[in-house]
């Protein structure tokens, strides 16, 4: 993978607070886009072939990650916090938190847990966010705000990139989904312009985690004919087999049903059809959470849309892993796609809704 995926992980950005990846976007995207497009709240796009007889593809990433906000400091110093996005409140207990403060230095901390001593009289361990402190060593108070901790900001996992030792895997925070946003960039990066007929939009949206909001304004001020998330969807298969949970190493994910977007029947077909004849690995999701393209598919009057989903086990936890191979076949189908999206084939795909 290119050192742009490690950049992007390693990068703090809850939602609402999407700053440095949106800098580190715009400058890969001035490398290589004809034009830089951003919404009111932050989304960013470049394109390639804006003046191009062809429809407009949208590829999108979401440059948030769930994590937390400050939200009280305790007259002791320790740091409360509410959850931002969908967290399983006990993965946090003991895991190592940065305060990213105004300057965008961190204040390191760990989530204050109960030692099993303290817990043999029948006292309950801290479970819930509501409860949890993260200890940053501040010994009050004001000693907090010295050290320049301010009411509502962001809180990420301190992140552990790490390869295993077989090469293949890697395990970091917000690979959901710097990930996409990454392969949004490399896309572009990739791409002959002159071998695809579409006039293709490279980027990523603010805001997902908390409601896709993000992908509603960057839609409304794109318009694409087709929009395309790619999203880490999450594995199932550490604890469990099935044939729409996902595996590590299976291939792409074709997210055929979620609870916000139940994917065009003529989009599916194309997304299968192309796997097939280009020989790339592919596996079926049926996901409980959704993603931007929900949100997008209902944009004026309709807009066709597709999760191109990598494969990740441990999402919306402090840390995930994902697979290189499942990398690559998630880059082979998009450019497979996009290289044939011209108005045919936008309108062949609507007939077979």
């Amino acid at each position: 993978m290119k050192q742009l995926y490690r950049d992007l992980v390693e990068l703090p950005g809850v939602s609402g607070h999407e700053k440095y990846v949106r800098k580190y976007v715009k400058a890969e995207l001035e490398k290589v886009a004809e034009n830089i497009l951003q919404d009111k709240l932050g989304s960013i796009f470049g394109v390639i072939n804006e003046h191009k007889d062809g429809p407009k593809v949208m590829i999108a990433g979401h440059m948030d990650e769930v994590g937390g906000m400050v939200s009280g400091i305790t007259e002791k110093g320790f740091i409360k916090l509410i959850a931002i996005g969908s967290i399983n409140a006990p993965v946090m207990l003991s895991q190592h938190l940065d305060i990213i403060i105004d300057d965008g230095s961190s204040v390191p901390g760990v989530i204050a847990s109960k030692p099993p001593h303290m817990l043999r009289d029948g006292s309950k361990q801290v479970t819930d966010f509501e409860d949890f402190v993260l200890d940053i060593g501040a010994d009050s108070k004001d000693h907090a705000e010295k050290m320049g901790v301010k009411l509502g900001q962001m809180i990420v996992p301190h992140n552990n990139y790490t390869i295993t030792k077989d090469g293949k895997k890697i395990i970091s925070k917000a690979w959901d989904d710097r990930f996409g946003v990454g392969m949004a960039l490399e896309i572009l990066q990739s791409v002959n312009k002159d071998e695809i007929p579409c006039r293709l939009y490279c980027g990523a949206n603010v805001q997902e985690e908390v409601g896709t909001r993000g992908a509603a304004t960057s839609s409304s001020m794109i318009k694409p004919d087709l929009f395309i998330a790619v999203d880490c969807s999450p594995c199932g298969d550490t604890f469990e087999e099935s044939e729409v949970g996902g595996k590590l190493g299976g291939g792409f994910m074709i997210r055929f049903y979620d609870p916000t977007c139940i994917m065009h029947q003529g989009v599916r077909q194309f997304v299968e059809e192309t796997a097939k004849a280009n020989h790339i690995k592919y596996q079926y999701y049926k996901a409980n959470g959704g993603t931007d393209a929900g949100k997008v598919q209902l944009t004026d009057s309709g807009t066709l849309v597709c999760t191109v989903g990598m494969p990740s086990r441990y999402i919306h936890s402090t840390t995930s892993i994902i697979h290189l191979d499942d990398y690559e076949a998630v880059k082979a189908q998009l450019l497979a796609m996009i290289k044939q999206l011209d108005y045919a084939k936008i309108e062949e795909i609507k007939r077979n809704v």
